[in-house]
């Protein structure tokens, strides 16, 4: 096997290797082991990897649940569960399935007993497929899409939907009352702070109107007097039926990439669990580090994990992933003996079929060969396409976890 295809070999065999040691299988069945169940329990399970941890739970549960629904993504869906309905909606934009699905749990989960338990299985997707407006649906779609476009980062974006939302910054929780409400947790969120994963629906919230309103003015977000009225509304500030365990992040999953990594013979150097910079940003800076040491001499994995942001300016396709690995390309121009992946853990970049991007040194001439520039896709933010013309796209389906993205910069010698 040539160099180039075994340093492709070896970076798809880390991040799977990772993203698969994040899985919630395991996790979910410790989790569970902890808790105690006095009446009924209503299973809950909403976000890209709903299903995995709603199979994972019905395994091991210590007695049969009451009811269940699974709220999930298109497409996310493996099969029946036994006494659970299995819904998809829509993500990253929430849509009337995301409503629909979200009104089947509030009618599941009313009038419950003070010893009747809800098992909230949570993870990263759900502030968009779990949704109660208080808002017309119009109105949210369009104030998500501002959000997404002006690249504001998920604190500051879930600071907004918790208040315009019946269900979001811990009203889930009340809805629940009198019952208790135990979460189990995928963290997605830079840091787990529980009350920004899925915009909080269990957990009190600390933020306030007053920072909701000056985001709201700063990112033209105030469309309507209802609007206005929903972002002066104050969230729930004490929650006394609820408990959340986080059980996987992207803490682990850096772990277990350089675990990997280490195995494959590569000197690791861990560079951050908490990348979220602008994505080009990281991509250059991530790309710059491998080309002052590809001439070391010695085989070396770069490891990053985190959410960058993308401040969409072009009328292009791509997402994050992409958009930092054809940045690192750029860098990486006629660099030998390196490549660098950039992945969703989830299977998910942006609105589009990859899960991420596969650059080296050669991608930038692979491309000017066909009379393209990386550049030129780069300010468009067309990285879909940039990438998909020299087979830069990895593409792994939905992988039943969602911890975030993966960054692996390789060095071969």
């Amino acid at each position: 096997m040539d160099g180039k295809a075994q340093l492709y070999k070896d970076i798809l065999d880390i991040a799977m290797y990772a993203i698969n040691r994040a899985k919630p299988d395991y996790a979910v069945k410790r989790a569970l082991e902890r808790l105690r169940f006095d009446g009924d329990i209503y299973l809950v399970a909403v976000g890209k990897a709903a299903w995995q941890m709603a199979d994972a739970a019905m395994k091991c549960v210590p007695k049969p649940i009451c009811r269940g629904i699974v709220l999930t993504k298109y497409g996310h869906i493996r099969g029946e569960l036994p006494g659970v309905l299995c819904l998809e909606a829509g993500h990253p934009i929430p849509d009337r399935n995301s409503v629909e699905g979200t009104q089947k749990i509030l009618q599941m989960t009313q009038r419950l007993k003070a010893t009747d338990t809800v098992l909230f299985l949570l993870s990263g997707g759900g502030s968009a497929l779990f949704e109660s407006p208080l808002i017309s649906l119009d109105a949210l779609k369009e104030i998500t899409e501002r959000m997404l476009r002006a690249g504001m980062d998920i604190g500051q974006i879930n600071t907004i939907r918790k208040r315009l939302s019946a269900v979001k910054g811990g009203r889930f929780a009340q809805w629940c009352l009198p019952a208790k409400v135990e979460t189990i947790i995928l963290s997605d969120v830079l840091g787990d702070k529980v009350d920004m994963i899925a915009s909080g629906p269990t957990v009190a919230d600390p933020s306030t109107c007053a920072q909701a309103m000056e985001l709201a003015k700063k990112f033209g977000l105030l469309i309507s007097p209802e609007v206005t009225a929903c972002l002066e509304a104050e969230t729930p500030k004490q929650i006394t039926n609820g408990h959340c365990s986080i059980i996987g992040s992207v803490r682990q999953l850096c772990s277990a990439a350089m675990e990997r990594a280490g195995a494959l013979g590569y000197e690791t150097v861990f560079l951050t669990d908490d990348l979220s910079c602008e994505a080009s940003r990281a991509g250059r800076e991530i790309g710059n580090r491998l080309k002052r040491h590809a001439a070391d001499g010695r085989k070396i994995a770069y490891i990053a994990g985190g959410e960058t942001v993308v401040h969409v300016k072009g009328k292009g396709l791509g997402g994050r992933n992409q958009e930092l690995a054809l940045a690192a390309a750029i860098e990486l121009a006629g660099v030998r003996n390196t490549s660098l992946l950039s992945i969703g853990s989830d299977g998910t970049d942006g609105p589009t079929d990859a899960a991420g991007g596969y650059v080296t040194g050669n991608t930038c001439a692979a491309l000017k060969k066909q009379g393209l520039s990386a550049e030129a896709f780069l300010a468009d933010n067309d990285t879909y396409h940039a990438l998909e013309a020299v087979g830069g796209l990895i593409k792994t389906g939905p992988t039943g976890t969602n911890v975030n993205d993966l960054v692996i910069g390789l060095i071969s010698v």
